[in-house]
């Protein structure tokens, strides 16, 4: 049991570190954004299909999940537009220290979600996150454009795993993925028939595209989320989520090895990412411990 634990623990840190590799992919794609989305949902869709076929996974499911999967899948494709369109107009590491801040707005949007009282320390590490978002912006005063896109961004994937979080508890977390990419994809085909992007040159991507591609829609999203899922079962919740913090760490430094000078940031910018990453990883604790406290009361209720 203990060598299933370290087995999966190691990993989910592989699987942390192909989702930091995510924002460099973007980065090397050339094609725009709508266009990287559209195929990586559309390629991850017909994979995750091909696995959900393998191991005889009903689809069923009633209009009314439909309707909120697709609600989901529209987020999910916005998130992913926001920010590939962080990177593409500022860089991997802005957009990355941007993304940290989407537990700073779980922790705002959750009180509303599932109707509880708002945590005294939940107030100070927000304004600790301000703090380091001040930082950032006062170094990299060109790159306001994307940070502001990737704030936004970071806040559609905080309402996206609130609402997953409901999800979750009812239905199978693979057909859940099918759903909410396949509906993404077809929102995402909608806008590009209306604005009649669907030309020839469309589907006329370089090599190193498709090849960047293939990689993000098969490894960095079908792969890694179902493996995702099935490492958790042997891992408690306080390891995930310190290990899911390492993605901004593990991107940054990919982006500046794979991606040289051009990942450069003034000293300001590492000083406010840290301070942000801090505030998160604090968050995460208090919270484990918060939830371990209250297992423990309620067990002693019940003795």
């Amino acid at each position: 049991m203990q060598n299933d634990s370290l087995k999966s623990y190691l990993h989910f840190h592989f699987i942390v570190f192909i989702w930091g590799f995510t924002a460099v992919l973007g980065a090397l794609i050339t094609v725009d954004t709508v266009a990287l989305v559209w195929y990586r949902m559309l390629i991850a869709s017909f994979f995750i299909y091909l696995y959900i076929r393998y191991k005889k996974i009903s689809l069923k499911t009633t209009r009314s999940n439909q309707l909120k999967l697709t609600a989901a899948g529209i987020i999910i494709a916005l998130h992913w537009l926001t920010f590939f369109g962080a990177i593409k107009l500022s860089n991997v590491s802005i957009t990355l220290a941007m993304m940290s801040t989407g537990a700073f707005f779980t922790s705002i949007l959750e009180p509303i979600f599932y109707k509880r009282k708002v945590i005294w320390y939940e107030i100070i590490f927000g304004l600790l996150v301000i703090a380091g978002l001040y930082l950032i912006f006062e170094v990299e005063t060109r790159y306001t454009e994307g940070i502001i896109v990737a704030l936004i961004s970071a806040l559609l994937s905080a309402i996206f795993t609130l609402i997953n979080g409901k999800f979750i508890q009812k239905h199978n977390h693979v057909v859940i993925s099918f759903y909410e990419l396949l509906t993404g994809t077809l929102f995402i085909t909608v806008f590009l028939l209306i604005t009649a992007r669907f030309d020839a040159e469309f589907f006329q991507l370089k090599e190193s595209d498709w090849f960047y591609i293939l990689i993000l829609a098969t490894i960095c999203t079908s792969y890694a989320f179902i493996a995702a899922i099935k490492v958790m079962k042997h891992l408690t919740p306080y390891t995930v989520m310190l290990t899911t913090n390492m993605e901004p760490v593990y991107g940054i430094v990919l982006a500046y090895l794979i991606l040289g000078d051009a990942e450069e940031m003034n000293t300001g910018f590492y000083y406010g990412a840290l301070l942000i990453l801090l505030t998160v990883i604090g968050n995460g604790i208090l919270k484990m411990q918060r939830k371990r406290r209250n297992a423990r009361l309620l067990k002693k209720q019940v003795e």
